[in-house]
């Protein structure tokens, strides 16, 4: 790699480094160019998010966004137009998933408080299945359509735990993502909920949502057996660390209106010893490149 492209890959990983230290985390044990590669389509979604949820700090709007995009050979003066433009030249990864993404970004414009599931299930399909469907191609070498809808069930699962983490950030931006249909199933009305009230019922719901993400988990790790051996581990290292925040919410009562569910480091380094075994994965050596003896 030239001393330019090196440039912009770093500046990929320092906004996965600053956006998600899990993120960051799980896939910084893939070899290169793959881990970088994950570095740019993360720090491109973030772009997305942020045009969205930050516009007041955001580098661009997302009609910017999607403008530079469409015109990505001629997109000047940021470092993510050269770190998509080298993404797109070493990955048969299709453009068509992040223009789905920023239709969901969009969506957030029109979109507050949501009646049904199937309107959740589509959201999350849109602003996280997506990104299932961008990095299967970094991460198989041959990709199919199999590995695709895994890909996707496992952005969708990770996009639930997001709307259970979030319940109070969201609140505080006048959003409700948790389903009404939801909400009248248990018995928690929209009072409750715009008082954030701790109750069975709420318990009950946030149960639900737990369980499908659960589900949806599972069915996004089903073909992983068939990625290289990096590859699987960085997967299931990212989906177990990620539903580990709906562990946490659970231990305080998902209570997350006033408090945001985290995984500790010592919960994380415990999955990653427990799939490094499960993998026998050799973790690499940031000192060196080389790689250190599988933990026992």
């Amino acid at each position: 790699m030239d001393r330019e492209l090196i440039a912009v890959l770093d500046a990929c990983e320092e906004r996965i480094k600053q956006g998600s230290t899990t993120f960051h985390r799980a896939f910084s044990f893939l070899p290169s160019p793959r881990k970088e590669a994950v570095y740019v389509i993360y720090a491109f979604c973030r772009l997305i998010d942020n045009a969205v949820d930050e516009p007041e700090n955001s580098e661009f709007t997302l009609v910017e966004l999607e403008d530079h995009f469409t015109y990505l050979e001629q997109a000047q003066g940021h470092f993510i137009w050269p770190a998509l433009r080298w993404l797109f030249q070493t990955y048969p990864v299709s453009k068509e998933p992040f223009y789905k993404q920023m239709e969901g970004q969009r969506l957030d414009y029109e979109l507050t408080h949501y009646d049904t599931m199937e309107q959740l299930e589509t959201y999350c399909y849109l602003v996280a299945g997506t990104v299932g469907e961008m990095l299967i191609p970094v991460l198989h070498p041959q990709p199919d359509e199999r590995l695709r809808e895994a890909g996707v069930w496992l952005g969708k699962a990770m996009q639930i735990v997001n709307v259970v983490r979030d319940v109070g950030e969201d609140q505080g931006r006048g959003r409700r993502y948790i389903p009404l249909e939801l909400l009248h199933k248990h018995g928690y009305s929209e009072q409750d909920f715009a008082e954030g009230r701790i109750t069975g019922a709420w318990t009950a719901l946030v149960s639900e949502l737990e369980a499908t993400a659960r589900g949806w988990f599972e069915l996004g790790l089903l073909e992983l057996d068939s990625y290289p051996t990096a590859s699987g581990f960085c997967m299931e290292l990212a989906a177990r660390m990620y539903a580990a925040i709906l562990d946490d919410a659970a231990s305080h009562s998902y209570d997350v209106f006033r408090r945001r569910a985290y995984v500790s480091l010592w919960t994380k380094t415990g999955i990653l010893r427990e799939l490094v075994r499960k993998h026998r994965f050799l973790l690499p050596d940031n000192s060196n490149g080389d790689s250190v003896a599988v933990i026992s």
